[in-house]
């Protein structure tokens, strides 16, 4: 089993083939991105995941950007994800990572909306992972978990940042439905989260090493889920990001940290981790 890393450009100011230049530096798989709606754009980025020999991950938001527009029906989610699906597929990803319906509809629409959606992944022969995001259905553990128990087909990318703000605590508090969600696991954005908020400043620094350790113990959870289930490759894609996210001096607006060295931090750290995480696996294996 093996861990690729993908590069977010979500926060990139920068063009495709400097955000692919990075990506190869650090020794990432790939890109994950929207496909862009214009037609240049689109074409320069199929060019420079070519160029490089980078994988793809499509980024689909239904009915919305980030946050879902708030009045959209589940039809009307439905028809946003099939548009962003087709233009995905010329790109080739591995999979569409979806942020998808809304956190105001009750349970019973929620589950009959992701079948459906499930079903449009199926029709079209792509796999459809989708993220736990506030403003978006999986907002909490409780409502994820539910419907994954009424869907079982469904995959999720699971960004424990957004539940750990939500919930105002770190996941260890809701250990039993982190081990149900992660049997449902197959990407990961690894931004780490605190009590007040979904990004701390810098994950590296000292007094954030509990929200640290207590985000990688969900992601290990996740490694092992995948490993009984016959993943030959997990994906993780670092997604500290900006956007109210970023901690700024106050006046200045002046970012604490540099968000392309964190994200790579976390890549870096986490391909070590996960690379003794397998080399015990094998001794006990051996053993």
């Amino acid at each position: 089993m093996r861990l690729d890393l993908f590069k977010t450009v979500w926060g990139h100011e920068g063009t495709f083939e400097e955000a692919a230049t990075l990506a190869v530096d650090a020794g990432f798989a790939g890109i994950e991105a929207p496909a862009p709606a214009d037609a240049e754009e689109f074409q320069q980025l199929a060019t420079v995941l070519a160029t490089h020999g980078l994988d793809y991950i499509a980024e689909i938001c239904t009915a919305g950007s980030y946050v879902p527009d708030r009045h959209a029906t589940p039809d009307e989610h439905l028809a946003s994800l099939e548009t962003k699906i087709k233009r995905s597929l010329p790109l080739d990803p591995r999979f569409c990572n979806v942020m998808a319906g809304c956190d105001a509809w009750p349970l019973d629409v929620q589950i009959d909306f992701f079948r459906r959606a499930q079903d449009l992944a199926d029709r079209f022969g792509v796999m459809c992972s989708f993220e736990t995001h506030r403003g978006r259905s999986f907002f909490n553990p409780w409502v994820t978990r539910d419907v994954l128990r009424a869907v079982p087909d469904l995959r999720i990318t699971c960004d424990f940042s957004h539940w750990v703000v939500v919930c105002e605590r770190l996941m260890d508090s809701e250990w039993d439905t982190i081990l149900e969600v992660a049997e449902k696991a197959h990407h990961m954005h690894s931004r780490v989260g605190y009590d007040q908020g979904p990004q701390v400043p810098h994950p590296a620094a000292p007094e954030y090493a509990e929200a640290l350790e207590s985000h990688e113990r969900c992601w290990q959870a996740i490694w092992e889920s995948q490993a009984r289930r016959g993943y030959a490759v997990s994906t993780m894609t670092p997604e500290f990001g900006p956007d109210g996210y970023l901690h700024t001096q106050p006046f200045t607006g002046m970012p604490v940290a540099d968000l392309w060295q964190v994200n790579k931090w976390v890549g870096l750290r986490e391909r070590d981790r996960f690379a003794d995480w397998v080399g015990v696996k094998q001794t006990r294996a051996v053993g």
